[in-house]
This record gives C-alpha cells, sequence and structure tokens, in this order.
C-alpha cells in the first residue's frame, strides 16, 4: 500500500477510504507472469489439440478411400442424387418421431414416477403392489424392446379386441412406454432412496403426514439429483422412436425405408441417421451441461 501510495505522487493522511479510492489494484510481477504462463499453456494444448484431430481425420479419409471396395461403398450409400430425394420425405417423417417423443416421454415420466412410489411405500399391507411394481420393473427391463414392439404392435391386433386401437403408431409409443417406464422408475426409485431418512423424519417432526413427506420433501429432491440420468433415457427413448417403423408406421425410417425398397441404394439410411443425429446432439449436449452445473455446485457446497 505504501509503494502505490508513493507512485500515485500524495500523502492521503493516513485514510484508509481515500487510499482505496486513489489506489487501484495493479497485480503483482509474479501473478502477472503466472497469467501469462497460463494463457500460453491453454493456447499449446489447442493447437495440440487441433493438430492431432487433423492428423486422425486425415488418416481416417486416406484409409477409407483407398479401400479396395470403397467405389462402390460410395455409389450405394453416399449418392447425392438419392439423398436429395430422401431428404425432403425424412424429414417429414420425422415429425412422427418428435410427436412420440414428445407424448412417450411424458407418459414414461409419469408412469416411472408411479411405479417408483410403489417401490418404495412402506408396511406389510403395500407388500403386493411392491410386488407387483418389481416385478414390471424386472419383466420390461429384460425383454429386448424390439421384441416388446413386435408382441405389442403385432399381437395385440391378432387378438380383435372391441375397442383396442390397430394403429401401428398408437401401438409402438406403448411398447415404447411400457419399456422405458421400467428404466426411468429404476432412475426415480434411486433417487428417492438417495435422500437421507433425516428429511423424512424432519417432515414428520413438523406435522406432515408420510403422503405430504414425500410430496414436498423427499420427491423434490429426488427428482434434482436424478435429472441427468433421467435427460439421457430421454435421448434413448428419441432414438428408439425410430423403431416404430417394424409396423408400418411412417416415420423417418420407414420414410428412407420405403425409398431404398425402390432404389437399392442405401443413401437414405445415411441421411435417416444423419438427421436422427443433428436432432439427439442438442439433448446431448444439454444435458452435459445439466450434469456439469450440478457437478459444480456439489463442489462448492450448494443445493442439490
Amino acid at each position: 500500500m505504501t509503494f502505490a501510495k508513493e507512485e500515485s505522487g500524495g500523502d492521503t493522511g493516513g485514510d484508509p477510504a481515500v487510499e482505496d479510492a486513489h489506489d487501484p489494484y495493479v497485480p503483482s510481477r509474479r501473478r502477472i507472469e503466472r497469467e501469462r504462463h497460463r494463457r500460453s499453456r491453454a493456447r499449446r494444448a489447442t493447437a495440440i489439440a487441433a493438430l492431432s484431430t487433423l492428423v486422425t481425420a486425415v488418416v481416417l479419409y486416406l484409409v477409407v478411400v483407398n479401400a479396395p471396395g470403397w467405389p462402390r461403398t460410395k455409389e450405394t450409400f453416399f449418392d447425392a442424387q438419392y439423398a436429395r430425394e430422401a431428404f425432403p420425405k425424412v424429414l417429414e417423417g420425422l415429425w412422427l418421431n418428435v410427436r412420440l417423443l414428445l407424448v412417450c416421454g411424458v407418459a414414461v415420466l409419469v408412469l416411472g414416477m408411479l411405479i417408483a412410489v410403489a417401490r418404495t411405500l412402506r408396511g406389510p399391507v403395500f407388500f403386493p403392489l411392491r410386488a407387483l411394481a418389481a416385478a414390471y420393473s424386472d419383466f420390461f427391463r429384460g425383454l429386448p424392446l424390439i421384441i416388446n414392439l413386435m408382441i405389442v404392435v403385432l399381437g395385440v391386433p391378432a387378438l380383435r379386441l372391441q375397442g383396442i386401437t390397430v394403429d401401428p403408431v398408437l401401438l409402438g409409443g406403448t411398447a415404447l412406454t411400457l419399456t422405458y417406464s421400467a428404466y426411468v422408475a429404476e432412475v426415480f426409485r434411486a433417487g428417492i432412496e438417495s435422500v437421507h431418512p433425516s428429511q423424512r423424519a424432519a417432515a414428520r417432526s413438523l406435522g406432515l403426514s408420510n403422503r405430504q413427506a414425500l410430496r414436498y420433501v423427499v420427491l423434490p429432491q429426488a427428482v434434482r439429483r436424478q435429472v441427468p440420468p433421467l435427460l439421457n433415457d430421454l435421448v434413448s427413448l428419441q432414438k428408439d422412436t425410430g423403431l416404430v417403423s417394424i409396423g408400418g408406421a411412417v416415420d423417418a425410417v420407414r420414410a428412407a425405408d420405403i425409398i431404398v425398397g425402390r432404389s437399392l441404394n442405401y443413401t437414405p439410411y445415411i441421411v435417416a441417421g444423419l438427421v436422427f443425429v443433428a436432432l439427439t446432439i442438442p439433448m446431448t449436449r444439454f444435458t452435459d451441461w445439466v450434469t456439469a452445473r450440478m457437478d459444480r455446485r456439489r463442489a462448492q457446497g450448494g443445493t442439490i
């Protein structure tokens, strides 16, 4: 402080307020050098990463284009004419996938929450409900999704039940909901069980009933902790909506399949795959951002 005061050319009379007002903070030489070194390391790391990425991309490109079957593969999978033909039709079918994601996502979250709550109910009177919820989760997590879709989409119409829809979109969405609700239920259950029992005990000591403690104390903390894995499940659901095409629903995959069946060229599949990737990447990056944000708050001791 004395050194800064002498450089400013005047005596402040020992008043700290005057000194703070007239003497701005000047970083030390050591700190300036440390910041310069840190920036230099960051630039060097960025340059090395960019160079290694470029070298890897060039090597992969040379390996692929010099493969013996590359000309035939390029003609079959990367034909620009068929890509232009398939793109608008694939986008039109993608709208069905988006609607399935929105509707099934809500249904999966609601059903998964109900199953998780049923599995965490206490008391012997709720044993049948807990057993049914556990059997549901075990069965649909063990059953492959493609088999579940075939059973529901192809088996339900074969029963010829009155009042039961035969729409492959509704049946496919039902199969997706049945499978993914089992996975989401386990995510919710893990979140509920991760809440310390003292939270429930404190809520009961304040006069809340078991239901109120679950609703206002346990579930908000459980859901907040499980947001990243829930978002990952929704990303997987978004990709698996393309499986409803096995029942004849014209989504993005089925639209590509129609063109492939007519032209015997597989470029539309590549187009459909890239469209799904473009739709998935923003959701994946959002999931990563939420996860990193929660990790920072946890490291700082904030509320999770």
